[in-house]
């Protein structure tokens, strides 16, 4: 018989833990975000919105961390290789819908291991970015 795959998922703890350290990072900015951070099958682990944060980056944040997740690759990333005429061009189409611009990284271990992403919006691209890299480094730190 065939084993099963073992998997690791990011707890609980680590996806507040990012959460807190992309919140403290939009403090340092002087802005203030939406964050989501999903597990590793895409699904919602944690969630705050920053007083004064937009009601429409709430949906973009969730779909930064979700498409983050589901290539295990940064949707910055993403959006470069899905340009017209890019190999992913139209992929943003896909998955009920993809976010295709910076602020959304998977979170991996050490090892490489991918247990969730994070998605963060609010601000500019490189707010939401620098954020969301401060989020995905303490979860694993």
């Amino acid at each position: 018989m065939a084993e099963a795959l073992a998997t690791r998922e990011i707890s609980l703890a680590q996806a507040t833990t990012a959460v807190q350290a992309a919140a403290a990072k939009a403090v340092e900015l002087g802005v203030t975000m939406d964050i989501a951070v999903v597990d590793s099958g895409g699904h919602l682990k944690a969630f705050a919105r920053m007083d004064g944060a937009w009601l429409g980056s709430i949906d973009i944040a969730q779909r930064k961390a979700r498409t983050a997740i589901l290539f295990h690759f940064p949707t910055g990333a993403v959006g470069q290789l899905s340009q017209p005429g890019g190999p992913l061009y139209g992929i943003e189409l896909s998955n009920g819908g993809l976010i295709t611009f910076p602020g959304g990284l998977p979170i991996a271990l050490a090892d490489g291991t991918v247990i969730g992403g994070i998605g963060v919006s609010g601000s500019t691209v490189e707010d939401d970015h620098a954020c969301a890299e401060a989020g995905a480094a303490a979860a694993v730190a």
